[in-house]
C-alpha cells in the first residue's frame, strides 16, 4: 500500500520552462514515509496508487497544497 508509513502527501506543480516559474496546474503527487523515501505518483485514474489517494480523501484527508 502507497500510504504505509506515509507521513506527507503534496500536491506537485508543473513548471513553465520559460520563466522557470511553477504554474497552477497539479502534475503529480508526492508521498514522503517516515524514514525519508519519496513516491511520486501520477494524476491518472487508472493508476492503483493513485486510486488509493482518493480513497483516502474520500475518507476525509488531504493532500497538501505544493509549495
Amino acid at each position: 500500500m502507497i500510504l504505509n508509513n506515509m507521513i506527507k502527501i503534496q500536491y506537485m506543480n508543473d513548471v513553465d520552462f520559460n520563466t522557470m516559474q511553477k504554474t497552477d496546474k497539479k502534475i503529480k503527487i508526492v508521498v514522503t514515509y517516515n524514514n525519508g523515501s519519496q513516491s511520486v505518483v501520477p494524476l491518472d485514474e487508472a493508476n492503483t496508487d493513485y486510486q488509493e489517494i482518493q480513497k483516502w480523501v474520500e475518507e476525509g484527508n488531504t493532500i497538501e497544497e505544493a509549495d
